[in-house]
């Protein structure tokens, strides 16, 4: 019986909180997302060389939202899309740049994550730019040593895990996004 008495009280609690932290969701939700667009924004001229986030239009291509970007005399120049994926410990949040073709990689910026301070952390400071200038394909590998060919990525040492990640993240982003835009290209072309 005592049992019952105690497991009522954890039932209460749990519904207490749940409402609680659904009130905070609801409340700082729409502020957390237009943060996160405007810190999106604010990177566009690191993503993207010449972009002019002024001139960025929200597309929807392959079911995504993504940032078709344009340098500040109405030129098409590349392209943001988000890439996620799990990481060592939880999810990373990537913001990737691509040229305008969608074949090499213009810039990336670490959103969200939540590496081991210190080893995988590292995915967030200089070490990734050796993306930028990569083309998407053949697909980019970890390596371990000094990379010997143009789509390999030196590892984080300690960390091979998250730079794994990252990469694998980076890859999925780039190859579903270069294949839904020939496929939107491909659809327009036939509705001409």
């Amino acid at each position: 019986m005592k049992f019952l008495k105690q497991g009522w009280l954890v039932l209460v609690l749990a519904v207490v909180f749940g409402v609680g932290l659904t009130a905070v969701d609801r409340t700082l939700g729409p502020k957390i997302a237009e943060n996160q667009k405007n810190e999106t924004y604010g990177q566009i001229a690191n993503l993207v060389p010449g972009g002019a986030a002024a001139n960025t239009k929200e597309v929807r291509i392959g079911g995504q939202t993504v940032l078709k970007v344009y340098n500040t005399e109405g030129e098409h120049v590349g392209w943001v899309i988000p890439a996620t994926g799990m990481g060592y410990s939880d999810a990373i949040k990537a913001l990737l740049g691509l040229d305008a073709q969608a074949r090499s990689i213009t810039g990336i910026y670490i959103l969200d994550q939540k590496e081991t301070p210190g080893l995988g952390s590292k995915i967030t400071t200089d070490w990734n730019r050796q993306y930028v200038g990569k083309t998407i394909l053949p697909p980019l590998t970890v390596v371990k040593t000094t990379p010997t060919k143009e789509n390999e990525i030196k590892a984080i040492s300690g960390a091979t895990i998250s730079s794994n990640s990252l990469t694998d993240i980076v890859n999925r982003a780039a190859e579903a996004f270069a294949k839904a835009l020939t496929a939107d290209a491909t659809a327009k072309n036939k509705g001409q």
